[in-house]
């Protein structure tokens, strides 16, 4: 994958969490809203999947996603911030 698609992932996983955030937001007021939860699997879902995807071609977004071998790579590589991604 070139930058470009580092990019374009990068941006999907930001705008897929933006609607986990909002969703996570309607569903502490309405917790039994069959749609809104069904939406937030197909959303979880696809985000996960991109994250995956990101973490096998670039490495962790997160310390959560970081693969645990024989070392502790977590502080390797560019982080998403500096502007590398």
């Amino acid at each position: 994958m070139d930058g470009k698609s580092r990019d374009k992932l990068f941006a999907c996983i930001g705008a897929l969490s933006f609607v986990m955030d909002d969703l996570r937001i309607y569903l502490d007021t309405h917790p039994r809203d069959q749609e809104a939860l069904d939406y937030w699997k197909k959303v979880e879902k696809v985000r996960n999947e991109a994250v995956k995807e990101y973490t096998k071609c670039y490495g962790p977004i997160n310390m959560y996603d970081v693969d645990v071998d024989d070392r502790w790579t977590w502080a390797e590589g560019p982080w998403p911030w500096e502007g590398r991604c």
